[in-house]
């Protein structure tokens, strides 16, 4: 199918010979902002690590830039999946400067993701210090460094303020016109009805709905109709 990134075609994974995700085949557009969506449990975790190479699938196969899933693709792929991963007694810009050099990429790279992220202003202050929402926006950036053509986030709003919300909506919502697709994964559904322009509803392992919604759809009464079948 043409204008796609990210595909999966039947993909499945076991845990104690029980599947946790069973049968499922993403299609992701480019530059598209993807919601995975479903209970906690349903599998979208486990989805995102298989992408993401983090673990493997049983079975099933990942396509991704039009070709099979390799190693040499996560290059071009950014992800924060759970906790944004950082240390907290080091500066917003150190810890860039850490991974920036892990990665081989110069200090130049650093300033740019801190414009994107907005934290040029706190870059100096110790990651300890920051608040949860300036925490998520500091793995962002992390997860930005390299250039990604695909951004993976993992529950991204979770623990959030409403301001902090708000900031990270806006933030997403900027991702497409800079050449990213986005697939972020949640259970809060009045957030990602207003960010979000393609869906895949999970439940119980398997994908029970996907396609393009309109940010003025009722994603909630579609998302119960879906998952309560």
């Amino acid at each position: 199918m043409a204008g796609l990134i990210l595909e999966t075609r039947g993909l499945k994974k076991y845990y104690r010979k029980q599947p946790v995700v069973n049968n499922v085949s993403l299609r992701v557009p480019r530059n598209s902002i993807y919601g995975l969506l479903g209970p906690n449990g349903a599998g979208k975790s486990t989805i995102l690590k298989m992408v993401t190479g983090l673990i493997r699938p049983d079975e099933g196969e990942i396509i991704v830039f039009g070709e099979p899933w390799s190693r040499r693709h996560l290059k071009r792929i950014g992800a924060l999946i759970e906790s944004p991963a950082f240390y907290g007694n080091l500066t917003v810009f150190e810890n860039l400067l850490l991974h920036a050099r892990l990665i081989g990429l110069s200090k130049e790279s650093i300033y740019n993701v801190l414009e994107i992220v907005e934290l040029e202003d706190v870059s100096k202050k110790v990651a300890s210090q920051l608040s949860l929402g300036m925490k998520q926006r500091l793995g962002i950036a992390i997860a930005l460094l390299g250039n990604p053509e695909i951004l993976i986030l993992d529950e991204p709003t979770n623990g959030l303020d409403p301001i902090g919300i708000q900031e990270l909506r806006k933030l997403i919502l900027s991702f497409p016109e800079k050449g990213i697709t986005v697939i972020l994964s949640s259970h809060i559904l009045t957030e990602i009805s207003q960010t979000v322009n393609h869906v895949g509803i999970m439940s119980n392992g398997e994908l029970k709905f996907q396609g393009a919604i309109k940010r003025s759809e009722n994603l909630e009464e579609l998302f119960m109709e879906v998952v309560k079948g």
